[in-house]
């Protein structure tokens, strides 16, 4: 009989949540394990989205929501250069196009006083287009948010990761979990890699929150997967625009934002498009020229700029506006699901929420004297290693990676466990060319290494 893998617990799902997860039940001195359906981090939801860090000034006021963008939002800036995480100090505009929309901006300030952000304020269109001078003419006020920045999407998540391995946590890829049962002390989850042991659960699972919630229970919510499609200009178009720019959002949801990213390009996006398929997000020609429309709409001059890629991602959305996290402590079992675009900002807050809610019923305290495992730094406003005398061969030239970039990433404590989790940790292959010139190379790389770990593994 095969040995079943026990752990203090089991997180589902290796988005940016469940990373956040792994790393503070790992500071607890726990022995968190975290497993995930595909064959890297960031498989699912938190491959694709628009990369911002919130302050939550337009969050639902009084919302876990808010609570959490905001706790995260504060812990990003207390680690980052721990951590080796880049912040672009950018502000954010949300911009009225027409009269209808001008009138709403007083309410949009009144919100984000509410929400205890205080230095949000209105500016008129004299301000605005000193500002940022290549909006179109039309724009007719906005509202400034300071504390609004981007950031790079991936590499805190694996900073994340690397900091609960070295606090002894465990991880599986390529492990989906199918089924499982409750004894009363501890549960025996029936997974595509054996069975597995947990004293407790975490459901933090993505677009598949609600089918692994019935595990244990009839699902309180029910995953529709709203995709957004993006469009990304070549590098040019970013000195476009200096802040990130919003609209004045709807019932549904924030609409279309134009933003600068870390990696130097111009952003455009994304839709909100409900889908039943939770693992396919296809890009479709006509939302995209619809997309670069109204990019051009708002910055005439990118009518003269190049499209560098486009892209879709799948965001968990439930019939409810906030985030559905429960904690059933007589079935050992804590919900995290529901959480949407703002899940970036929001996932170490939500670490520190459910930690919270584990406290109330099992013991565990975060250590004073953490590890740090900071990250290769991927934002293009910082120096990066192609800059060094020791950067080494450039290997991808749309995005300046070096070999030794690519090397790293397949060596070390974890691995990039396939090509898109090697895109996302050097950027290779995500250039103009999107792989064409440089990406035989990076794969032979990567399968002579996955080779070798295999056999090192077999032996």
């Amino acid at each position: 009989m095969a040995e079943i893998d026990r752990s203090d617990i089991v997180i589902i799902g290796a988005g940016v949540v469940g990373c956040a997860l792994f790393r503070r039940f790992a500071l607890m001195g726990l022995k968190p394990l975290l497993v995930e359906a595909g064959g890297d981090i960031l498989s699912g939801a938190s491959k694709g989205n628009s990369a911002l860090l919130h302050t939550g000034f337009d969050a639902l006021p009084d919302s876990l929501e808010l609570t959490c963008m905001q706790a995260g939002y504060r812990e990003y800036l207390e680690i980052r250069e721990h951590l080796n995480l880049p912040l672009v100090e950018s502000s954010a505009l949300v911009v009225a196009w027409d009269d209808e929309q001008l009138t709403k901006l007083p309410e949009i300030v009144a919100k984000a006083h509410r929400n205890g952000v205080g230095d949000v304020r209105e500016i008129g269109r004299d301000n605005l287009r000193r500002r940022e001078p290549h909006l179109a003419d039309t724009a007719r006020g906005a509202v400034l948010v300071p504390g609004e920045h981007i950031i790079d999407p991936w590499s805190a998540p694996l900073a994340y990761v690397h900091q609960g391995l070295a606090h002894g946590g465990r991880i599986h890829r390529r492990c989906r979990v199918t089924g499982g049962d409750f004894n009363g002390d501890h549960w025996r989850l029936e997974t595509t890699n054996g069975e597995m042991a947990a004293g407790l659960v975490i459901n933090a699972a993505g677009n598949y929150g609600d089918i692994v919630e019935a595990i244990c229970r009839t699902s309180p919510f029910k995953i529709t997967p709203r995709k957004g499609q993006f469009v990304v200009f070549d590098k040019p178009a970013a000195a476009l625009a200096h802040a990130i720019i919003l609209p004045v959002p709807t019932e549904r949801t924030k609409g279309i934002v134009i933003s600068r990213t870390a990696f130097g390009n111009l952003l455009v996006g994304p839709t909100a498009e409900d889908q039943e398929d939770r693992a396919l997000a296809e890009v479709d020609q006509a939302m995209l020229q619809h997309l670069i429309a109204k990019g051009t709409e708002m910055l005439p001059a990118l009518a003269q700029q190049t499209v560098n890629a486009v892209y879709a991602g799948l965001r968990p959305a439930t019939q409810f506006k906030d985030y559905q996290i429960d904690f059933l402590p007589e079935r050992h079992w804590i919900t995290v699901g529901g959480i949407r675009s703002t899940g970036l900002t929001a996932a170490l807050g939500i670490a520190q929420h459910v930690a919270a809610l584990y406290q109330q019923r099992f013991d565990g305290t975060t250590t004073t004297r953490p590890i740090w495992t900071p990250v290769p730094n991927l934002c293009e406003y910082r120096e990066r290693p192609y800059q060094t005398p020791a950067g080494g061969d450039i290997l991808c030239h749309c995005e300046w990676v070096t070999r030794q970039e690519v090397e790293q990433a397949l060596a070390g404590p974890f691995p990039a466990g396939d090509l898109g989790g090697l895109k996302r940790r050097t950027r290779c292959m995500m250039g103009r060319c999107q792989g064409f010139y440089c990406g035989a190379e990076a794969s032979r790389l990567a399968d002579e290494r996955w080779s070798a770990n295999n056999a090192q593994a077999a032996s």
